[in-house]
């Protein structure tokens, strides 16, 4: 079965990135553990924050892979045999978490307060650059053309 693109139009070149970043923004939507928040900070920062109760800093890991921010959570194995649990209802699974990237954001830190890990993020200020393209006279075209058409006889 062939799958349809959104990006298959003639007038839209150059937007295979964009499709992927989609693919892996779908594919990692499903996810619901650990609970976040995005938040936007001042003009250009953005903070994740992501409850991580009971996992230690050295449980956790934040790195970036391939324009995508991966939140690791690997709690270190407890002698549970020891322990007796009426019930257990706080989470120690590992986990992993992923966000997509733009082109040009910043991971400019990251700490633990009660719980929740913050991930500080800088969307830096991009100016789009104007260019002319310079139009040549139509007799180099024309040469062009009458160099091809010589070349087919």
């Amino acid at each position: 079965m062939s799958r349809v693109s959104l990006f298959n139009s003639p007038l839209l070149l150059g937007f295979e990135q964009i499709e992927r970043t989609l693919d892996r923004v779908a594919k990692s939507s499903g996810e619901g553990y650990p609970p976040y928040n995005i938040e936007q900070i001042g003009e250009n920062g953005i903070r994740i924050t992501v409850a991580v109760a009971g996992f230690t800093l050295g449980d956790l890991q934040v790195t970036i892979e391939d324009n995508q921010l991966v939140i690791r959570g690997r709690r270190q194995e407890e002698d549970d045999d020891e322990r007796i649990y009426l019930h257990r209802g706080i989470a120690s699974r590992q986990f992993q978490r992923s966000f997509v990237l733009a082109d040009g954001i910043e991971v400019t830190g990251a700490h633990t307060d009660n719980g929740l890990l913050h991930v500080a993020l800088e969307r830096p200020q991009v100016e789009a650059p104007v260019r002319t393209i310079k139009i040549e006279s139509g007799e180099k075209g024309q040469n062009n053309a009458i160099n091809v058409a010589n070349m087919a006889e």
